[in-house]
């Protein structure tokens, strides 16, 4: 399988360059206090923002920071396949079993020094259901306490409630999309949904972007 995590398989290429100057925007654009949980979404499928939150995560880690990396999309959530770690026992077992108090047996410890995760877990049925409930906003103030970092790597807004929910326990929102494939309205709509909600959006990463200078992926931020 391809190795998604240029960051620290290509350190010195311009994708990984650009990745660590949106890890430096992120922590200069806010105060470092309320801005410990990312949400990272999309418009719709197939944008990038898995391939996004993978690499924050990586980065930063190299500046030190101990990251846990939630897979918060628990229908077709593949971060487990991008660090290569099981799926079994991962978040929506943890949030069905209301397990806070054996909450180290969910995480999974990766080859990348400094990055753990949550996978994803068993499908459920009600996926909403248990995003919405206060197991969750028990849980993550309890792995906030934990950890410098939490990325949570969340599903597309566009027809589908489950970032909106988690955007609501997140300091910050980023949105992926991706350029030749993004339909503008379909971005618009996004940014209104979490502007309804009132949600702290960071800003855009364009993903895909045509190769220039800087390489393939570009940024940009509020």
């Amino acid at each position: 399988m391809k190795d998604e995590l240029v960051i620290q398989s290509r350190p010195k290429s311009n994708i990984s360059e650009d990745i660590r100057t949106i890890r430096t925007n992120l922590q200069f654009t806010a105060n470092e206090k309320n801005s410990k949980v990312l949400l990272v979404t999309s418009s719709v499928p197939g944008e990038g923002k898995s391939f996004i939150s993978s690499n924050l995560a990586v980065a930063f880690a190299q500046n030190g920071e101990r990251v846990l990396l939630i897979d918060g999309d628990l229908r077709l959530g593949r971060i487990n396949r991008i660090f290569n770690i099981p799926n079994e026992r991962g978040l929506s077992n943890l949030l069905v079993n209301n397990d806070s108090i054996d909450l180290a047996e969910y995480i999974k410890k990766t080859k990348v020094s400094g990055v753990y995760v949550i996978p994803r877990g068993t499908v459920p049925p009600n996926p909403s259901e248990l995003l919405d409930s206060s197991n969750y906003k028990i849980i993550m103030e309890i792995l906030k306490k934990n950890f410098d970092r939490i990325i949570i790597d969340g599903v597309p807004v566009n027809g589908l409630p489950d970032s909106l929910i988690m955007a609501s326990s997140a300091d910050r929102v980023i949105i992926v999309c991706a350029c030749n494939y993004t339909n503008i309205d379909e971005l618009n709509e996004t940014k209104k949904a979490l502007e309804k909600i009132e949600a702290n959006i960071a800003g855009v990463i364009v993903n895909r972007a045509p190769t220039t200078k800087r390489g393939k992926y570009s940024n940009y931020y509020q």
